[in-house]
């Protein structure tokens, strides 16, 4: 396996490749702005072999925002969005294809009581449009058309603030009913924030990060060890035992693979995949 140096000197928070928009989805840099490189550009550093690409500007920032602190992409339709949390506010950006080849402001959510820590779109009923994000005290909901903002789930049993890891829009449901995760369990609640099922998943220890898998399972990384579990329930279906402790975050699923990584203090960290279906852990 060959490894290439394509973008350095800048840290990187977050990032997402979409090849149908030739696009590389980052947030990066000391003040954590949204960047956008073209994967054209990335590609010709490694191959060399277009000086018509080489010469344009690789990369686009998306709009002026900064202190982005979590995305998402979501498709409806034809129409890609990019919800973002940035500070105190909910920004979302459509794209807008060739001549354009950009993300441009759809909606912006300012003023927020709650600092959103990270994001989601559904589409109610393949209707309308919310915006569902996690803060320190709990999952709240935005509706994009009238601008209105309701709490969908706030963990009073819990003292003090809490970390959400992830929103997860549950299969066939239209849009309608969500599994929020947060600490060391999730609840399945509806758009309206009512409970959809009494079972609460509990993980077996506190994961540092959680991930949705396209095989419809929840996958949760603690220090002691990996579980993965069926998202409809919360069902344990598999563990995988760590040789060492250590804390892992999830980094993104292709095919039959999920990669994810070690978070050092120092910066450094090694990455590992784990291929779905197999017991087998890779790069361990």
């Amino acid at each position: 396996m060959d490894f290439y140096s394509l973008i350095t000197r800048r840290r990187f928070q977050q990032m997402d490749v979409l090849e149908g928009l030739n696009v590389l989805i980052t947030i990066s840099g000391k003040k954590n702005k949204l960047r956008v490189y073209y994967l054209s550009w990335l590609r010709n550093k490694i191959l060399r072999n277009d000086p018509d690409v080489e010469k344009r500007q690789g990369w686009v920032s998306v709009g002026d925002l900064e202190g982005c602190v979590h995305y998402k992409v979501v498709k409806y339709e034809r129409i890609k969005f990019l919800v973002i949390a940035v500070r105190n506010s909910v920004e979302v950006y459509a794209w807008a294809p060739k001549p354009y080849h950009k993300f441009m402001a759809f909606k912006s959510f300012t003023s927020l009581h709650q600092k959103p820590l990270l994001v989601d779109l559904t589409v109610e009923n393949g209707q309308r449009l919310k915006v569902i994000y996690g803060s320190s005290v709990g999952f709240h909901a935005i509706d994009v058309d009238s601008g209105s903002v309701y709490d969908l789930y706030l963990p009073t049993h819990i003292q003090g603030n809490i970390h959400p890891h992830a929103i997860i829009i549950l299969p066939n449901t239209s849009g309608m009913e969500l599994l929020l995760t947060y600490e060391d369990e999730g609840v399945y609640v509806n758009i309206y924030g009512h409970f959809s099922k009494e079972n609460v998943l509990q993980w077996g220890e506190m994961p540092a990060s959680v991930a949705y898998l396209q095989c419809n399972q929840v996958m949760g990384w603690g220090e002691k060890a990996i579980e993965l579990r069926a998202v409809e329930t919360g069902t344990l279906e598999g563990v995988f035992m760590h040789k060492k402790a250590q804390k892992l975050k999830f980094l993104c699923e292709r095919n039959d693979k999920v990669f994810f990584a070690s978070v050092h203090s120092g910066g450094s960290s090694q990455i590992y995949f784990m291929t779905l279906g197999q017991n087998i852990l890779f790069n361990w």
